[in-house]
């Protein structure tokens, strides 16, 4: 029973991977699927568990009609049995949960967005290393303290010096701030992450290794025009 079990994997595993004359490899995706009630997210539990205990990074996607993560439902039981990540999934909307227990939290999640957007606005994070823009407005309207790379204030009060300052109604100033201050000068950028960590890159080496890396591309059969370029190395362990 085994060798037959083996068998068809071997066979399932190139239905699925192989493309043409070629080899698609990507991350291995399998669905649980059955009836309403049928035990699917007790398996989705165990299989999880029982992968976690081999050592294996796994995430689960849950359909659902509607989202709603809260203890007890089918997503956080994913989570409670050891899943890495989960993404509940409706017909209108998509939700990522994953578990954080790192200080470089804001990092990891500005990474889990990926470079498909012109900017990235955060609420709060205000000890974070990232430019800031403060409002001053409230009950207590007292600037904050310690605050590093303060780019501006939203404030009807003077501001001191060495900062620009807004009024709360000058969105279009604002927008015009962020848009010729941060998005246009990076509209062309590399991103290059090695063991999850984002490398700090200066101008040249940035355009040799992304003009290398679009060169190459652009000569493989198939591609016509490079507008955005995803590349992920993930290397087997050595082992001890």
């Amino acid at each position: 029973m085994a060798i037959i079990a083996l068998g068809k994997i071997n066979i399932y595993n190139k239905l699925i991977y192989e493309e043409g004359d070629g080899l698609k490899i990507m991350t291995p995706v399998v669905s649980i699927i059955g009836r309403s009630k049928s035990g699917k997210t007790t398996l989705i539990e165990k299989l999880v568990a029982e992968l976690k205990l081999r050592g294996y990074r796994v995430a689960t996607i849950k359909h659902a009609q509607e989202i709603n993560y809260e203890p007890g439902r089918d997503n956080w039981r994913h989570l409670k049995a050891g899943s890495d990540a989960t993404i509940v999934v409706s017909s209108e909307e998509a939700v990522l949960v994953k578990p954080v227990t790192t200080v470089d939290i804001l990092d990891k999640m500005i990474r889990l967005l990926g470079e498909d957007y012109d900017i990235i606005i955060t609420e709060g994070f205000k000890q974070a290393d990232t430019p800031k823009i403060e409002i001053r407005y409230g009950v207590d309207s007292s600037p904050l303290k310690n605050i590093k790379r303060l780019v501006a204030v939203v404030s009807d009060k003077p501001a001191g010096t060495g900062v620009r300052q807004f009024s709360r109604q000058d969105i279009t100033g604002l927008a015009d701030l962020l848009e010729e201050g941060f998005i246009k000068p990076q509209r062309e950028r590399l991103a290059l992450y090695v063991n999850g960590k984002r490398l700090t890159l200066k101008s040249f080496p940035r355009k040799i290794i992304s003009s290398m890396l679009v060169n190459m591309v652009s000569s493989l059969k198939g591609v016509k025009q490079v507008e955005s370029l995803d590349v992920l190395i993930r290397k087997q362990p050595e082992k001890k």
